[in-house]
């Protein structure tokens, strides 16, 4: 819950306003250059599993859980060089995708608030040369 009275999922406009922000944070991180290089060619699948985790992750239904099992993110992760820069590129692009959306500031704060813990979570590596 959050000062909405709701879950976040259901103050971003459930399945439909998730997808807005998915489809907007994608092209700013495959054209990011420290996150691009991370990304297949085909982001579509890679866009279908991020709404499926966000959407358990803001408090929808557990849709990633009941196709993969549980998320373990942090070990899902750990094949790439996620450094501090990475973890905060990660986030700049979100903040982007939330105010092209319009969400009100509150929220904005609320869902990058949420992520940031996960993001700097993921760092594996504080090695620059591998960005």
């Amino acid at each position: 819950m959050n000062n909405y009275g709701t879950t976040i999922y259901e103050a971003i406009g459930g399945s439909e306003g998730l997808r807005k922000i998915v489809e907007a944070f994608y092209p700013k991180v495959k054209a990011h250059p420290l996150l691009g290089p991370l990304f297949p060619e085909d982001i579509d699948p890679v866009m279908e599993r991020q709404h499926m985790f966000l959407t358990q992750f803001f408090g929808g239904p557990s849709l990633y859980s009941d196709a993969f099992g549980h998320p373990m993110m942090r070990a899902r992760h750990l094949p790439f060089p996620i450094t501090p820069a990475r973890a905060e590129a990660w986030l700049d692009c979100m903040r982007r995708a939330l105010a092209e959306n319009e969400l009100p500031m509150g929220l904005q704060q609320a869902v990058i608030e949420r992520l940031s813990g996960p993001a700097h979570h993921f760092v594996n590596t504080t090695d620059e040369r591998e960005t």
